[in-house]
């Protein structure tokens, strides 16, 4: 793990995934193309672990802890969206990533349309899974509660070990849909262990509904058509959330174009992490 300056006095987390060696990677002595994987709300970038195996063979993955989750800071602050893009282009600019490719999920793909918007050509392309994106009215409620927020505010925070949270996320929704390496890495890297033994969730609910709740604030939509490099917007099922507006994001974008996946849900890229990736590499392939 590498640590990171960004904005707003905040030290970043950020994890070399590896990757790029193999029969289908670059001949010895060439650089791996960079691959970056920003991660979705309450989550953190191990998560990305399972993904990022399936790419080994062809690109060399890094992911971020964003602001507030998993092992970079967490200060007081507003959680304005911009500030993710601030990390994004904080971590392109500390490891010297010259023009790689992105993933993003759900608050991560909007923190990289926000960070391309800001600096076009900082990205090859991207591969972006329903993207917190809005057009027009928000998901919140209509008397403006935002019901992500509220439920970040109900979570459990402590048990009694890492067994015991995996296995009671694994047993009921929302997150018993994840595929095992996915789920065993969220709570291994996103529990820190307290002196009596237990362990602590380290995005503190307070913190997640502090994020979900600026969520309508930015302005990625409008600035869509900045982002001139390739990009996918995938999404899954059509349910109430980003999945709704993920064919008006495509269709605002010079390069973008939509990809369905009737068979998942939100967390595809964590529920069925090998095609997701397969489904990026394609994309990455064609675009080069």
């Amino acid at each position: 793990m590498r640590r990171i300056p960004s904005t707003d006095g905040i030290t970043l987390a950020v994890h070399d995934l590896g990757g790029g060696e193999g029969p289908s990677g670059p001949p010895s002595g060439e650089q791996r193309p960079p691959l970056l994987l920003c991660h979705a709300t309450g989550f953190h970038g191990m998560v990305w672990r399972p993904f990022a195996a399936a790419l080994a063979d062809a690109f060399h993955c890094s992911s971020i802890d964003f602001r507030g989750h998993g092992d970079s800071t967490s200060p007081d602050i507003q959680y304005a969206w911009e500030g993710f893009a601030d990390d994004v282009l904080a971590v392109v600019d500390a490891l010297g990533l010259d023009r790689p490719f992105a993933v993003g999920h759900s608050k991560g793909g909007a923190s990289l349309l926000l960070a391309e918007e800001r600096r076009p050509g900082t990205f090859r392309a991207m591969w972006l899974y329903e993207p917190v994106i809005m057009a027009g009215a928000g998901f919140g409620r209509p008397d403006g509660e935002n019901p992500l927020a509220e439920g970040a505010r109900r979570r459990r925070e402590v048990f009694p070990s890492h067994d015991a949270a995996y296995e009671n996320f694994a047993s009921k929704p929302p997150l018993n849909v994840l595929h095992p390496d996915a789920l065993r890495a969220y709570v291994d890297h996103g529990f820190g262990v307290q002196d009596d033994g237990s362990v602590l969730i380290k995005c503190r609910g307070e913190r997640e509904a502090q994020v979900y709740s600026m969520a309508a604030e930015h302005h990625a939509f409008d600035g869509l058509g900045l982002v001139r490099c390739p990009v996918v917007v995938a999404r899954g099922r059509l349910e109430p959330g980003p999945a709704m507006v993920a064919e008006a994001v495509a269709d605002e974008l010079p390069g973008g174009r939509l990809e369905v996946y009737d068979h998942l849900g939100h967390f595809a890229p964590l529920e069925a992490p090998a095609e997701m990736a397969a489904a990026a590499r394609a994309f990455f392939l064609s675009s080069a």
